[in-house]
C-alpha cells in the first residue's frame, strides 16, 4: 500500500491552522480554570450555607426547648425536614452531646450515633468539615445547641458533594457551550481572514513565496534592461540596477515621486500617464530610451510597471542605416546620371564629333571636381567633408541646393577627442536633413551649411545651417527641440526625434542650439560647441552615442 504525503500547506492554511489551535488551548484552558475555580467556589458557598443553616436551627429558641424535652425527636424531625426543604440542604441532623441523633432525612438513622467529629463543637466552636457519612461524601457543618456556657446538643447541617459537582457541571455545560460558540465563530472569521490572504498570496506556501523573493530580487539584477514600479501615487516603489542605471538616479529615490527625480518633461509626462505606452522613445541628457508602461490595477489601480530599454547604439546604427541608405541613393543617382553623360560622349564620339565630346566630358569633371574642392577647402575635417559631399547628393536628388558657406573653415585635427566626429556627424546630419525637408518645393530652395571656429572669449566651434523654407513660428522655438514635436506628417522612421537628439549631444558636450530666422527667410539653426576640453560626455556614456538619424528624424 502506498501512502502520499502531504505537500506543505499554504500559508494561509498554515495560519489558518495555528489560529484553530490556539483559540482552541485558550477556550479550552479557560475553560478548565473556570471549571477549578467554580468548584473551590461551589464548595465554598456550600459550606457558607450548610453553617449558616445549622447556626440557624441552633440559635432557634423551639430548639433549645426541644433538647430539653423528654422526647426531641416528636418534635425536631418535623421541624428539621421543613428547614431543610426550605434552605435546599441534603440534612439536617440535630443530635445530643454524645452524638446520638435525634433527627435524620431517614428515620432508620434515628438514634444511631452521628458519624463525623463534634469534639470542636462540644468545646462551643462551629467549623465545617468534608466527610462522608451515611449518606455519602458531604460538605457540612457542626454548631452547638447551647444553654448558657452549657451544650445540650449539636446540630449537623449539610450538602452531599454528589449536589455540589453537579451544579457544577450544570454551570460548566454552560460554559462549555459558551466556548464552543467562541470557538467556532473564531474559526469563521479565522477562515475569512485567511480566505483571503490565500488570494493575496495565490495560495502559495510560506517556502514558495521565499522562493519566489528569491527570483524576484535575482531577476531584478540580473536583467539589463531597466525596470520600475510606481505605486498608486506615483512614488517609485522598486527601481532595478538597469533602471537606476539608465535614468541616472541613485538609490535613494525609492518612496520618492516620479515628478521630484528630475528627468525630462516628456518622459516624466509617460510615466505619471494613466494609459499604456507602447514603445515610446524619450530622450534623457545621454541616452535614447524606449519605454514601456502598464497599469498595474486587482480591481483599483495600484500603480504602474514601467520598462527601459537602452536603444541609443541602435538608434546610432539606424541613423547610420539611413544616412547608407540616403548615399546608396545618390550613388544610384549618379550613376544613372553618369551613364546619361557616358552615352551623350559616346553619340557624339560615333557622330564624329570627338573634340565636343571631349570638351562636354571635362566641362562635367570640372564641375563634379569644382564641388569636391569646395567643399574640402572650407572643411577638411574628412569625415565632415564626407558628409557635405554626400548631403550634397541627396538635397540635389530632391531638387535642393546644398551650399557651404564663404566663411566656412574647419582644418583636419583641430577639433579635441572629447568632440568625437561622430557626434559632429549627428548634429550637422540632423540639421541637414532638417533644412531639405524645409527648403523643398521653395523657391529657389537653398541650404546653406557654415562650420567653422572662432575665438572671441573661448575656443567654440560654430555649426551653422540655414533654409529658404517657411521658417519657425516664434511661439515654437522652444518647442521645436523637445521630442515627439514636428509639423510634418509622421514617417517610417519616426519623427520629432532629430532635433531632440541635436540639442542632447549639444548638451552633453556643455554646447548651445539657438533658432532664429534666416536672412531672406526661412530658419537658420546654429550651434556652439566649446573646444577647451571641459565638454565630455555623460559619465558611462560612449561619447557619440546619440546617432543621425537620417531623414527620418526630424523635427
Amino acid at each position: 500500500m502506498r501512502f502520499s504525503v502531504p505537500g506543505p500547506r499554504s500559508l494561509a492554511g498554515q495560519l489558518f491552522a495555528m489560529q484553530a489551535v490556539l483559540i482552541a488551548v485558550v477556550v479550552a484552558g479557560y475553560a478548565l480554570f473556570t471549571y477549578v475555580s467554580d468548584r473551590s467556589q461551589a464548595e465554598e458557598a456550600a459550606a457558607r450555607q450548610a453553617r449558616a443553616v445549622a447556626r440557624s436551627v441552633a440559635d432557634s429558641p423551639s430548639v433549645l426547648t426541644a433538647a430539653r424535652a423528654p422526647d426531641p425527636t416528636a418534635e425536631l424531625q418535623p421541624y428539621a425536614l421543613k428547614v431543610m426543604r426550605d434552605t435546599e440542604v441534603d440534612f439536617i441532623t440535630i443530635m445530643d452531646p454524645r452524638g446520638i441523633r435525634w433527627t435524620h432525612p431517614d428515620p432508620k438513622q434515628i438514634g444511631q450515633t452521628f458519624q463525623g467529629h463534634t469534639e470542636r463543637a462540644l468545646r462551643g466552636e462551629t467549623f465545617t468539615e468534608t466527610y462522608t457519612g451515611t449518606l455519602g461524601p458531604s460538605v457540612r457543618a457542626v454548631t452547638p445547641i447551647q444553654d448558657g456556657p452549657r451544650v445540650v446538643g449539636l446540630v449537623s447541617a449539610g450538602i452531599r458533594v454528589e449536589q455540589i459537582t453537579q451544579r457544577v457541571q450544570d454551570q460548566l455545560t454552560a460554559l462549555l457551550g459558551v466556548a464552543a460558540g467562541a470557538l467556532v465563530l473564531g474559526a469563521v472569521g479565522t477562515y475569512v481572514i485567511n480566505a483571503r490572504l490565500r488570494r493575496h498570496t495565490h495560495g502559495m506556501n510560506a517556502a514558495e513565496l521565499s522562493r519566489m523573493h528569491d527570483y524576484h530580487q535575482a531577476a531584478l539584477h540580473a536583467v539589463r534592461e531597466g525596470l520600475l514600479m510606481l505605486d498608486g501615487q506615483y512614488r517609485v516603489a522598486l527601481i532595478n540596477d538597469g533602471g537606476r542605471e539608465l535614468l541616472g538616479v541613485t538609490e535613494d529615490v525609492v518612496g520618492r515621486s516620479v515628478a521630484e527625480l528630475g528627468l525630462p518633461a516628456p518622459l516624466t509626462g509617460a510615466l505619471l500617464a494613466s494609459e499604456p505606452r507602447v514603445d515610446e522613445v524619450h530622450l534623457t541628457a545621454a541616452r535614447v530610451l524606449v519605454i514601456n508602461t502598464s497599469p498595474v490595477s486587482g480591481g483599483e489601480r495600484r500603480g504602474t510597471v514601467a520598462t527601459l530599454r537602452d536603444v541609443t547604439e541602435l538608434q546610432s546604427l539606424m541613423g547610420e542605416l539611413d544616412s547608407e541608405r540616403g548615399f546608396t541613393q545618390a550613388l544610384r543617382s549618379q550613376a544613372h546620371e553618369a551613364a546619361n553623360r557616358l552615352h551623350t560622349v559616346v553619340s557624339l564620339i560615333e557622330l564624329g564629333r570627338a573634340e565636343e565630346a571631349v570638351e562636354f566630358a571635362t566641362a562635367e569633371l570640372e564641375l563634379a571636381q569644382a564641388l569636391t574642392d569646395q567643399v574640402v577647402a572650407a572643411v577638411s575635417e574628412p569625415v565632415l567633408a564626407a558628409l557635405l559631399l554626400g548631403k550634397t547628393a541627396q538635397a540635389n536628388e530632391r531638387g535642393v541646393e546644398l551650399m557651404v558657406s564663404e566663411d566656412s573653415s574647419l582644418d583636419d585635427g583641430l577639433l579635441p577627442e572629447t568632440l568625437p566626429a561622430r557626434d559632429l556627424v549627428t548634429i550637422l546630419g540632423n540639421l541637414i536633413d532638417n533644412a531639405v525637408d524645409a527648403a523643398q518645393g521653395s523657391v529657389r530652395a537653398r541650404v546653406t551649411v557654415a562650420a567653422y571656429t572662432r575665438n572671441a572669449d573661448a575656443p567654440e566651434l560654430v555649426l551653422r545651417v540655414s533654409d529658404t523654407g517657411p521658417g519657425v513660428d516664434p511661439e515654437h522655438a522652444e518647442a521645436v527641440f523637445q521630442r515627439g514635436f514636428t509639423t510634418k506628417p509622421a514617417g517610417p522612421g519616426g519623427r520629432g526625434l532629430g532635433l531632440a537628439l541635436v540639442r542632447q549631444a549639444a548638451q552633453r558636450h556643455e554646447g548651445s542650439l539657438t533658432v532664429a530666422e534666416a536672412d531672406g527667410g526661412g530658419a537658420e539653426f546654429e550651434v556652439r560647441l566649446p573646444l577647451g576640453g571641459s565638454g565630455t560626455a555623460a559619465e558611462g556614456v560612449p561619447c557619440g552615442a546619440a546617432p543621425a538619424t537620417g531623414a527620418g528624424g526630424d523635427a
